[in-house]
């Protein structure tokens, strides 16, 4: 149970731009992306097309690499109206591939902020995306043995929050959810009465902007995890 802050006793952690990088791997796969399509359109106009595909393709692909790497195939040939080669298409399938097997770079202060709050605070993962690279992921950082629950979602909603601590906690109401995504980690679970704080990676999706609840009481920011011990200290 927890020692510090009496009336808060599970702690929600995002994982992708929280824990680990993520969202900079998806921009260096677009600039190779847009270069591939150089000869039929300019970069900002193939990411901007991107774009409306990855947001069209959301309820049937869900969020993650895979259709990422769908929606880069329907982009090409919607630019090229057909007439992609097919050595594109395989070089946008490795790069999707490779995205799947890059190695997890743990983000700092990760490790020993959630080794410290082991213990006094029931820890949950809760992470969007697809299932098997979510897995993959997790396991590569050596951080899943850490937290009590690990819960893998196709979306982060009110409802969604308001299930998790309730089975992992005390109830939102006695919850924090801690992430870099104003839209799917902080304002939903403040709307389902959790605290909700954000910690900003310095690159966001698009489709993850937010503006942020400054006037919610629950509502915190932080510059780094590092500073989350500080306060939680200051809560209680």
């Amino acid at each position: 149970m927890p020692s510090r802050t009496s009336s808060l006793t599970a702690i929600g952690f995002d994982a992708d731009d929280t824990l680990w990088q993520n969202e900079h791997f998806y921009r260096l796969t677009e600039e190779r992306f847009a270069a591939l399509l150089s000869e039929h359109a300019e970069a900002s106009h193939v990411s901007a097309r991107l774009l409306e595909a990855e947001k069209r393709n959301l309820q049937h692909y869900g969020f993650g690499i895979k259709g990422f790497t769908l929606s880069m195939i329907e982009t090409a040939i919607e630019i090229t109206e057909g007439r992609v080669p097919a050595s594109v298409i395989q070089q946008i399938l490795d790069a999707g591939r490779e995205m799947l097997s890059h190695p997890v770079e743990t983000l700092p202060h990760v490790r020993e902020t959630i080794q410290q709050l082991r213990g006094s605070y029931r820890l949950i993962l809760i992470t969007k995306g697809d299932l098997f690279d979510q897995e993959r992921k997790l396991a590569q950082s050596g951080l899943g043995e850490l937290f009590d629950a690990v819960e893998i979602v196709s979306d982060k909603t009110v409802t969604t929050y308001e299930r998790l601590f309730a089975r992992h906690g005390d109830g939102p109401a006695r919850s924090m959810m801690v992430g870099n995504s104003l839209k799917s980690d902080v304002v939903p679970a403040i709307k389902a009465g959790s605290w909700g704080v954000y910690v900003p990676h310095s690159i966001t999706w698009a489709l993850e902007h937010s503006e942020a609840p400054v006037g919610e009481p629950r509502f915190k920011q932080l510059t780094h995890l590092g500073e989350l011990m500080g306060l939680l200290e200051q809560l209680g």
